[in-house]
């Protein structure tokens, strides 16, 4: 008699993830991070809530968890460190444009700045493996990479959210050029 392989029941983990991620990042884009809210993104990802808090137990986590999908992985390549920089900033640019990522980006940080566990979440799970990577691509040490963190991702949703657009073209060029100068 053949063996057969059980799986578990429901949906395959990773095709979850996608479906949530997905629904989480067009919830985002069509109604705001305030107006986003778990009963919303379940709906839109035709799952139910108690799903999502199984896996996600706050909109903070499962917000963490999107944007480690959608800035995995970031490219850092090139022969120079000038170079690396600036494909990584050029990444980072079209992402935080993607629907709905800017908005998820901005929202969990405001989030962090009243939740002490969401800020330890971002900063060790988000943030580190970057800056990590980073400092060992440009050989530059943690305070500095820390900065440059902060002036690109600063400077990028400080634009979406006063303009409602991602950097564009010249401004983005510019961008490039101040930080890079910080590395010469």
């Amino acid at each position: 008699m053949p063996v057969s392989s059980a799986s578990a029941p429901g949906r395959p983990r990773s095709d979850l993830h996608a479906t949530v991620f997905g629904a989480t990042l067009r919830t985002m884009h069509e109604l705001g991070y305030a107006n986003a809210t778990m009963d919303r993104i379940a709906a839109a990802a035709g799952i139910a809530k108690t799903t999502i808090y199984r896996r996600w137990p706050s909109k903070g986590v499962l917000i963490a968890d999107c944007l480690l999908e959608a800035f995995r992985p970031v490219p850092l390549e090139g022969p120079t460190r000038e170079e690396i920089l600036a494909g990584a900033i050029r990444f980072l640019v079209a992402k935080i444009g993607e629907p709905g990522v800017g908005v998820a980006f901005a929202g969990v940080f405001v989030d962090a700045m009243s939740d002490p566990a969401l800020r330890e979440i971002l900063s060790t799970r988000l943030q580190d493996p970057y800056r990590i990577a980073l400092q060992e691509a440009l050989g530059e040490p943690e305070e500095r990479v820390l900065l440059i963190i902060d002036v690109l991702v600063g400077t990028l949703l400080h634009r979406m959210g006063m303009t409602g657009a991602p950097m564009g073209g010249a401004d983005v060029a510019v961008l490039t050029e101040m930080v890079l100068r910080v590395l010469r």
